[in-house]
């Protein structure tokens, strides 16, 4: 199991963390900033889903007139925490 703490970029949370176990599997995703029960929500939702199919779900997702969001820099972090194993 590996632990990630991702910093984002243009938008409200500050600090995406969560473990990623060995087959892929989100847990204990946390956001820190950002709307809290929208991102509450989202970290419900994906717990215990394979990081392959929340970035296909969320990845390009934007937030108002930002070129992305919360869930696409959630996306992001998961796609470099697979290129690192």
């Amino acid at each position: 199991m590996k632990h990630i703490d991702y910093q984002t970029a243009g938008v409200c949370a500050r600090l995406i963390s969560f473990d990623l176990k060995d087959d892929n599997t989100i847990t204990n995703l946390v956001f820190t900033g950002g709307c809290n029960g929208n991102l509450k929500a989202i970290s419900k939702l994906l717990e215990g889903t394979k990081a392959e199919d929340a970035i296909r779900i969320l990845k390009g997702n934007t937030c108002g007139p930002r070129s992305t969001s919360c869930a696409d820099q959630l996306s992001k972090a998961l796609a470099e925490a697979i290129e690192q194993n």
